[in-house]
């Protein structure tokens, strides 16, 4: 299955939105996407077929129980998982042997390349069109991504880190984002809640300059 194929589909959209909802009924999907609920139970069960996706039941308030939807381990494997032990064991060497200021120049270099790419990519001369074109290129590095328009400027959200678990013990790699969003977007932005510290998603508030 080439990802990049089967996220253009309709179940690979399902998978997409159970990933970043982490459960949903199939009347939920339905009216996410624009289609009938039995168009979507039709999905649904090739995907648990598949192994992509467990049913439970679930009780929404006083209401009968509700049958939803999420992803099973195949599914989250889908999604890039860029050799996390590996990598950690990688900074771990380098910080050994070149101390924190190594690792530090190497993700500032990183970022430098990173930010180059994305400066191609995000032309738009305004800056929701920005943060559109960010969204999109983070989402094709694998990022399950949104943006939305708050008071005073713009809230970027990444549901998923494909570097949570090397994150936790080398948060330099959280640098690279930090870079990209001032060089691309500009004006002033924080980062209000972090996968990598326990969070569901990693949030960014940006004010416009």
């Amino acid at each position: 299955m080439q990802a990049d194929r089967f996220f253009q589909t309709t179940r690979g959209r399902i998978v997409e939105e159970l990933r970043m909802r982490k459960s949903a009924s199939a009347v939920d999907l339905a009216h996410e996407f624009g289609l009938s609920p039995n168009a979507i139970r039709q999905q649904l069960v090739v995907l648990e077929r598949d192994g992509l996706i467990v049913e439970k039941s679930v009780r929404r308030g006083r209401t009968k129980p509700t049958y939803e939807f999420s992803l099973t381990r195949e599914g989250e494997k889908l999604f890039p998982q860029h050799y996390d032990k590996m990598l950690s064991a990688v900074l771990r060497e380098m910080k050994e042997q070149f101390g924190a200021d190594g690792v530090t120049k190497v993700f500032d270099g990183i970022a430098k390349r990173t930010v180059a790419k994305a400066k191609e990519r995000i032309t738009a001369p305004d800056t929701e069109g920005k943060f559109r074109q960010l969204t999109e290129v983070l989402r094709e590095g694998g990022v399950i991504a949104e943006y939305s328009l708050i008071d005073g400027g713009f809230e970027l959200r990444e549901h998923n880190c494909p570097y949570s678990e090397v994150v936790k013990d080398h948060p330099e790699v959280c640098s690279v984002i930090h870079h990209v969003l001032d060089e691309t977007v500009g004006g002033k932005h924080v980062q209000t809640e972090s996968i990598a510290t326990g969070g569901s998603e990693c949030r960014f508030e940006v004010k416009a300059s």
